[in-house]
């Protein structure tokens, strides 16, 4: 039977840091926080829940802390959460079963991260993250922001989701400032860090920045196939907001170089149609991302929503602005049937009700 550390690194995490513990239970045989600066009672919180509690100066370097949480465990296994995290009862049961059961040979146990979630609280972004690491492999965090910890050694993927909840938003602007203190620092980013520090600046509001960092990971042809087809759909988005359409459905259809199109991919061209009143031309790619297979979870970020409620709540609305009412209807009970509590759903619903009773202006489907 394998023992399981859980090493965190945390900071004013007051408000979920309880929340996290909770969920994990006795799935951790020991829990290592370490605190890189809280001014609020977070490392009392984690003391009285039988934490382990150090003090790491923050040095702007998410890697460095993280390997510093690492070095104090002491079990077989480390699993690293963060304080918003939680763990689903079913995760934390696995875990307990996994302890007796893991093949101590296994160097990386990977798990799925759920980190956007619908109205009725189902995970519409998911994508695998390392999670437990067999500490005598000796595994070392790397990058200072969106750290990583590169596959190796004997992998194995297990359905035993980590949920992403946060109550609040992260520092505003600190990832972008670490990426622009390393570049002033004469750092050569590597290709991934090449497309995250594009998308932050996305993020911010940079767009034409980003679509130029993008633009270069994507023609430096270093990155991993999901991250060059996210590239895509990233520059896409960014060209779009500058008022490129023609140059975001390029890079849309850049990302077909990489892969068969997506389900994404289709809903971003789609997407890009219908802001321009092309709704014929949308209605193709939206009906094509129906044909896709939904996301399987493992391969880069998936949104099954993009392999069915999406498409459905557009084709809803391309059909009615194309005069068609009854095959407008169709696709929104379509949609209905896979989320009826979502808000767009149920809008949809008063729509169509209204237009069978008199009324000064119609309203339109969304």
């Amino acid at each position: 039977m394998i023992s399981i550390s859980l090493c965190m690194i945390v900071k004013n995490e007051e408000d979920v840091l309880e929340r996290c513990l909770k969920s994990v239970g006795d799935a951790a045989d020991e829990i290592i926080v370490v605190d890189t600066g809280s001014a609020d009672a977070t490392k009392e919180i984690a003391l009285r829940l039988g934490a382990k509690v150090f003090d790491f100066p923050w040095t702007d370097d998410f890697a460095a802390a993280r390997n510093y949480s690492f070095a104090q465990a002491a079990c077989d296994y480390l699993l690293w959460l963060d304080a918003d995290d939680v763990l689903p009862e079913n995760t934390r049961r696995g875990l307990l079963l996994l302890k007796e059961e893991l093949d101590p040979e296994v160097d990386m146990v990977l798990l799925p991260y759920h980190t956007a979630f619908d109205a009725a609280g189902r995970p519409t972004l998911t994508f695998y993250r390392e999670r437990l690491l067999r500490r005598a492999r000796g595994f070392r965090w790397e990058g200072e922001v969106h750290e990583i910890i590169p596959p190796a050694g004997k992998r194995v993927s297990l359905p035993l989701p980590v949920e992403h909840r946060k109550l609040k938003a992260p520092e505003s602007g600190r990832n972008l400032r670490i990426y622009e203190g390393l570049l002033r620092k004469g750092k050569i980013f590597t290709p991934r860090e090449q497309l995250y520090y594009a998308r932050e600046l996305s993020f911010s509001g940079r767009s034409a920045e980003a679509a130029v960092w993008l633009e270069r990971f994507l023609t430096e042809r270093g990155g991993w196939l999901e991250d060059n087809i996210r590239a895509c759909l990233d520059l896409a988005a960014c060209r779009e907001r500058l008022g490129d359409t023609d140059g975001a459905l390029e890079a849309v259809f850049r990302s077909f170089v990489y892969d068969a199109p997506r389900a994404e991919a289709c809903c971003a061209a789609g997407g890009v149609l219908l802001r321009l009143g092309e709704y014929a031309r949308a209605s193709y790619w939206y009906e094509l991302a129906l044909t896709r297979p939904v996301p399987r979870e493992g391969l880069g970020f998936s949104n099954p929503d993009c392999a069915g409620f999406l498409p459905l709540l557009q084709l809803c609305v391309c059909a009615d602005r194309l005069g068609d009412r009854e095959k407008a209807l169709d696709y929104h009970r379509r949609a209905k049937a896979l989320k009826p509590e979502d808000p767009a759903v149920q809008y949809n619903e008063q729509y169509f009700n209204s237009l069978s009773a008199p009324c000064n202006g119609e309203p339109e489907p969304v």
